[in-house]
């Protein structure tokens, strides 16, 4: 049935205006995704859509919840992650932050090619590994994180989905 991943991709493509212009992705998306998400998989397959859909909910809420905790993402992909998983399932959810993260990844790189920092970063990496494990204190990891790339994280969760739609 495409009806869930049409439901899914109209709040991701909101999402994705938003986190654009603001690097913030509001509350009124990602809350009404998860609501409207499980509505929708109660409405058409009763109490097992419903469960479908709080697991899809869970997994990817509860994976993003990680990343959010290491810094690596902002509240509003954590709650985005939600209301895919609520339409999609646990499966797709996951599939599509596997996909999310290799493009951000990717886009990541292109970044600091473009900058020219490849070679500053590493370095100021291995120098953070390093530290901690001269000091035996995760410090130097914690204060490098403050130098991490940053740009809306739609920009690879939108392709991720859609490649994750593709190859399912």
């Amino acid at each position: 049935m495409v009806l869930p991943y049409i439901g899914c991709f109209i709040f991701l493509a909101a999402a994705f205006y938003t986190d654009i212009r603001t690097m913030k992705i509001p509350n009124k998306i990602t809350v009404f995704a998860m609501i409207s998400g499980l509505a929708f998989q109660f409405a058409v397959h009763g109490i097992t859509g419903l469960w479908f859909g709080l697991k899809g909910l869970g997994v990817g809420f509860g994976i993003m919840l990680l990343l959010y905790v290491c810094g690596a993402v902002g509240g509003g992909d954590v709650k985005l992650f939600g209301g895919i998983g609520a339409w999609t399932g646990s499966l797709f959810t996951l599939t599509s932050l596997v996909y999310s993260i290799l493009a951000g990844g990717i886009i990541g790189f292109a970044i600091l090619l473009i900058r020219g920092e490849i070679g500053s970063r590493l370095s100021q990496l291995w120098r953070s590994i390093y530290g901690a494990a001269i000091l035996q204190s995760l410090g130097p990891l914690k204060a490098s994180r403050q130098n991490m790339v940053k740009f809306p994280f739609m920009v690879a969760v939108l392709p991720g989905t859609i490649a994750a739609y593709l190859y399912m």
